[in-house]
């Protein structure tokens, strides 16, 4: 059986690097592959999972069997835990989020609606997504900034048209992901509807991680529970058993309109207790420290600047 572990992605001594976590430990991923895993990659990993996500079937065995034989190494060469990281798995080419997936959650809005369907939106990877432990700027533009923990899940295989009965399939795992909202746009919207741009795509807010935990240690994405907090006061505290449509029924859903890639971000939705839906209502402001937690994919941490 495979040693649990997980990714991520940070800079050590100056250089951005792939690090393998096991119990508060890290070495760096290039320090455990040997010279033929190098070779048959191209080149030692650098700052992003995408090579290897992008063949995820063939290197998910390889990295669990090099952790195996770490041995003690992770206590006798283990680096500084970073403070800061990067997105776990480098810049997908998608970032997807699903919307009113909660049943409580959609209870808790203004318009609560049962969809008939997984509802979704994109986010520009680029500029949205930010790793652990980055500060998220407070927009000039918004000030009704509002929390959302979600399940992300990580596509491990280019796939098309999938059936709700072989989608886990094509996950290679799964991470923290906040959808950092600007409910200004809700709370005012035209009669053409919510701008989402405003809405949800503003600058960094796609907080996520900090680690990238492969698939074989999450047996069931519908059995996780989820909890966020502010400045350590519990805000949500739910369980993705709760969700409308679970992440098989949601790829079966989005690889029927798109074709899915390897790398390829998908943030499952949110459960209720988000600033919105409160009496009164509760915002994020400067100073604030977000941290979310969802099953055993570590803390993802966030200030609000």
């Amino acid at each position: 059986m495979t040693p649990f572990y997980r990714i991520a992605i940070a800079t050590i001594d100056g250089v951005v690097s792939i690090l393998v976590e096991q119990e508060g430990r890290f070495l760096t991923l290039a320090s455990l592959l040997g010279a033929e895993d190098i070779e048959q990659l191209g080149a030692a990993p650098a700052g992003d999972l995408m090579p290897i996500l992008a063949d995820w079937g063939r290197w998910a065995p390889v990295i669990g069997a090099r952790v195996a034989q770490a041995g003690d190494r992770f206590a006798r060469e283990s680096l500084a835990p970073p403070e800061r990281f990067r997105p776990p798995t480098g810049m997908p080419n998608k970032l997807i989020c699903i919307g009113a997936n909660f049943h409580d959650h959609i209870a808790e809005m203004a318009r609560p609606m049962v969809p008939t369907y997984p509802y979704a939106f994109l986010k520009p990877p680029s500029t949205t997504l930010v790793g652990s432990g980055e500060a998220v700027r407070c927009p000039r533009i918004a000030t009704m900034i509002d929390w959302e923990a979600e399940l992300a899940v990580v596509i491990g295989q280019r796939c098309r048209d999938i059936p709700a009965a072989d989608a886990l399939a094509v996950v290679a795992g799964y991470t923290n992901f906040n959808d950092l909202s600007a409910r200004d746009r809700v709370n005012s919207s035209p009669p053409i509807g919510v701008d989402w741009i405003l809405h949800k795509a503003l600058d960094g807010f796609a907080p996520i991680g900090p680690f990238f935990v492969p698939a074989e240690f999450v047996p069931d994405p519908q059995d996780l529970p989820m909890r966020l907090t502010v400045n350590g006061v519990v805000k949500q505290d739910s369980h993705t058993s709760k969700m409308v449509f679970g992440v098989a029924q949601i790829i079966e859903h989005l690889s029927s309109a798109m074709t899915l890639e390897p790398g390829d971000v998908i943030a499952t939705g949110t459960p209720a207790g988000v600033g919105f839906g409160r009496k009164p209502p509760e915002f994020l402001v400067a100073g604030d420290h977000v941290e979310v937690e969802v099953g055993r994919l570590g803390t993802l941490k966030t200030l609000m600047s």
